[in-house]
């Protein structure tokens, strides 16, 4: 097969950005780390593909580009709640990215609403579990989630013209509604 390479049990097929790397377990498509030199050995090329928030296709968000800060959460949690700093407060420079094409930057901007700052950081604060780890995954995938919201192009409404039919049923349902309406006035005699 052409464009397959084998090394140290990994199968790198393809060049370039159409390159996938894979393992016994899985297939990571090179596509989402633009930034990713495929002179590197695979487990170095799977860790940084892996350090990438995959989005969709043809998204991804780099970790680096986030900012994690752990925060006391409240409500319930008995003693832990004190101690540990379970909430998430993740920042995300939306308006900064390098990973963000244009048209999503202006839709996610839309889209947070007052979740972003005048600085351009989008801010998502997660405590809903009592644990750091479960809470982080949580703010991670929100962030993602909104990401693929705002990637999604909306579509666009083509103006049409009501159909024969349709405008005679609509008359049909007025007369008929109509009627009843008649009915149900008093008789005067």
């Amino acid at each position: 097969m052409q464009g397959v390479t084998r090394s140290q049990g990994f199968i790198l097929l393809g060049k370039g950005l159409n390159a996938a790397v894979c393992t016994p377990f899985a297939c990571f498509d090179t596509q989402y780390a633009v930034e990713i030199e495929l002179s590197l050995e695979p487990a170095r090329l799977l860790r940084k593909i892996a350090a990438m928030i995959r989005i969709n296709r043809t998204l991804a968000i780099r970790e680096d580009e986030i900012e994690e800060q752990f925060v006391r959460a409240s409500g319930p949690g008995g003693q832990n709640v004190n101690k540990v700093s379970t909430a998430v407060q993740l920042r995300f420079d939306v308006a900064h990215s390098p990973s963000l094409p244009e048209d999503v930057r202006a839709r996610l901007i839309l889209l947070a609403g007052r979740r972003i700052g005048q600085d351009g950081m989008l801010t998502i604060e997660a405590q809903r579990f009592r644990s750091q780890g479960r809470n982080r995954d949580d703010a991670r995938a929100r962030l993602a989630e909104l990401v693929r919201q705002a990637s999604e192009k909306p579509k666009i409404r083509r103006a049409t013209q009501p159909t024969r039919t349709s405008q005679q049923r609509r008359l049909e349902d007025k007369q008929r509604h109509g009627a009843i309406k008649k009915q149900r006035r008093n008789v005067a005699e």
